[in-house]
Order: structure tokens, then C-alpha cells, then sequence
């Protein structure tokens, strides 16, 4: 590695270490004022909120990587062009393609970074900072088993479900269990499935079990449809209910090897798989947008301008993932599809970036 390599990978680290404790702090300011409302109101102790943001910080750094990326390499080669220091770098011979040869290095190592970041750190904190906020502020006592089914205990009552679909707000192998005030079992309802309607629950092929204890007798009924006011709406189920983000690619991959092997479906479970692997690519794909628009003359008096195209670019990234995503949740996408189509189409404007950098 030679010294113009050397300076350009310790310019661009120097100025994404700026941005990125900028942006988290940023970041963190406006979903602590966000967020603390709620905690207030739930009579949640200062501390809490606290301990939520600071396990959030892990997955705060691995949604922000590709812009730090972005804007440190447009910050440098755009000081560099304005001092002239690129046109010194051509009159020697020293075109862009060679100083891409180390930004794609930094592109490559945060792309890699950032997988290992959220497959090792990333789930586990935030894991601790959805129980936070479950606990907290929903005041819900709920558990995961390893197979990720879902106990959630209210006042007077204890609700299995096997499956949660947050696409359909729909619940699969649903099991009630209502409980007297000495917590004797009174009443057990099983259903195969439950959707979200007009603020309750309507369950499909219910089995309802009553136990009446003067005299000692089960009654047994059964319903092709039933509306059971459960103390629980979607929101709840999506804070208690594992994501994706709380798994690693492996544990992701047999968590929908496991549902599907159950008959229930998992599209939305497999573009997150997907995505896990091509958002870290978005780095490499930055890097080049990136080295293609600020080597150009006409940004070369205008700094606040690169900037802004930096801001641009990766506002319409996510514009464009975000979309593709939600293609891929509603079948419309293969998850495959939807996950890489967003890098594809900006792999090949940062190609022409870059071979129509002066």
C-alpha cells in the first residue's frame, strides 16, 4: 500500500468516525423525545429510557453504516478536488480508477463490518431493548420459547399463539386460557387462526371449553367463527413477537425452515433473510456512487452541493429498499428479488458514475 492509499483510507476513516457520532446522536435525540413521552406516561423510571436507547445504539450504527460511508469518501474527494489536489493526482498520471482501488477496500471492509456487526451484536441488544420497552411501557409479560412460539400473560388470563403474521395481523394456533381470582382455569379457547378487525380479535374454528365448578362440569363448544375481546392488538404482538433484527442468518434460516415445516408462511421472514445480506453490499455500491459524483469539476467549488447529493442519494436508497421490501412482504417480489433489486439498480449508476467521472 502506498502513501496517497494510506492518506485516503485515513482521510475517509477520519471523517466517517465525525459523521457517524454525529448522526447517532442525532439519531438518538429524536427518538428519545419520541420515545419518552411514552415511557413518562407509563410511570417507567428515567433509567429505563436510558437503557433503551443505549441497547438501540448497535442497530442505530448498522442502519447508518452505508451513509457514514457515503458521505465520508464525497467529504474527502471533494476537499481534495477543491484544493486542486486531483488535478495534481492527473497531471502525475494517477486517474480515478487507481484511487478507487482503496475506497473500494474501505467499501468492501464495512460492507463485511457491518454483516459480521448484525449477525454477532446486533440481535442480542436488540432482544434487551424490545423487553425494555415491553415491559415498561406496554406492561406485558410475555415469552419466546426457542421454537419462538409466543406466551403473553395478562390480568387474568395466559394466551399461546403459535404464529404471528405481521403482514396480515393475523395469528395462527391460538390458545386462551382464563383463570378465576385463585388462578383456577375456568375457561380455555383454541382457535386455528385469529385476524386483527375493527379492534378486536375474530377467530376461526374455535374449540371453547368452560369449566363450571358447582357442579364439576366441562362444556364443550365448538364455533366456525368467534369475536373474543382480547386484552392485546397487533402492536403488542409486534413488540413481543421475535424479529428478525433479534436473529442472526442462522438462527433467521431455521426459524423459517421450522414455520414453513408447520405450513405457515414465512415470504416476509425470507426477504428479511435476504436483506441481511444485501444491505451490507450497500456499502461497496456507495463507495462507488460515491467516487464517481465527487470527482467531477463541477462540484469542485461546491462542497455544500456534494453534500447534498450525498444526502439525495441515500434518501432515495431507502426510498427505493424500503419500497421493494414492501413489494417483496405483499408476494408481489420474489424475496430474492426484492431484497437485491434496490443494490442492482444503483450498482449500475454508480458504474456509469464512475466511468463518466472526468
Amino acid at each position: 500500500m502506498n502513501i496517497l492509499h494510506k492518506y485516503l483510507i485515513r482521510e475517509i476513516v477520519k471523517y466517517f468516525s465525525m459523521i457517524m457520532v454525529m448522526v447517532v446522536c442525532v439519531y438518538m435525540i429524536v427518538d428519545f423525545f419520541e420515545r419518552v413521552d411514552n415511557f413518562m406516561e407509563a410511570g417507567a423510571p428515567l433509567a429505563a429510557t436510558f437503557r433503551f436507547l443505549a441497547f438501540k445504539i448497535p442497530f442505530i450504527i448498522a442502519q447508518i453504516l452505508p451513509v457514514g460511508v457515503l458521505l465520508s469518501i464525497l467529504i474527502t474527494l471533494g476537499l481534495m478536488n477543491k484544493k486542486n489536489e486531483l488535478v495534481a493526482l492527473r497531471s502525475s498520471g494517477i486517474g480515478i480508477y487507481t484511487l478507487f482501488k482503496p475506497i473500494a477496500l474501505i467499501g468492501l471492509g464495512s460492507g463485511l463490518l457491518l454483516f459480521f456487526f448484525s449477525e454477532g451484536i446486533v440481535p442480542t441488544t436488540m432482544a434487551k431493548a424490545n423487553d425494555i420497552y415491553l415491559r415498561e411501557v406496554k406492561k406485558v409479560s410475555a415469552m419466546a420459547t426457542r421454537e419462538n412460539n409466543i406466551w403473553i400473560k395478562g390480568k387474568q388470563s395466559i394466551t399461546h399463539i403459535t404464529h404471528y403474521n405481521p403482514v396480515d395481523n393475523a395469528v395462527f394456533g391460538v390458545t386462551l386460557h382464563q383463570f378465576d381470582d385463585q388462578f383456577k382455569l375456568i375457561r380455555r379457547i383454541d382457535a386455528v387462526k385469529g385476524v386483527f378487525k375493527n379492534g378486536e380479535w375474530v377467530l376461526d374454528t374455535v374449540m371453547e371449553q368452560r369449566i363450571n365448578t358447582k357442579p364439576h362440569a366441562l362444556e364443550v363448544n365448538f364455533h366456525s367463527q368467534k369475536t373474543e375481546p382480547v386484552d392485546l392488538v397487533p402492536e403488542d404482538l409486534s413488540q413481543v413477537a421475535k424479529k428478525s433484527e433479534e436473529m442472526s442468518f442462522d438462527e433467521l434460516r431455521n426459524y423459517i425452515r421450522d414455520i414453513e415445516a408447520e405450513g405457515y408462511d414465512a415470504g416476509n421472514y425470507r426477504v428479511d433473510l435476504h436483506a441481511k445480506t444485501a444491505l451490507p453490499f450497500a456499502c461497496l455500491i456507495m463507495s462507488m456512487v460515491g467516487s464517481g459524483i465527487a470527482v467531477r469539476r463541477a462540484f469542485k467549488e461546491r462542497l455544500s452541493l456534494i453534500i447534498a447529493w450525498g444526502i439525495a442519494i441515500i434518501f432515495l436508497y431507502w426510498v427505493v429498499f424500503s419500497f421493494c421490501i414492501s413489494l417483496g412482504y405483499g408476494g408481489i417480489l420474489l424475496p430474492v428479488i426484492s431484497a437485491w433489486l434496490t443494490n442492482l439498480v444503483f450498482l449500475c449508476l454508480g458504474g456509469i458514475a464512475l466511468l463518466n467521472a472526468d
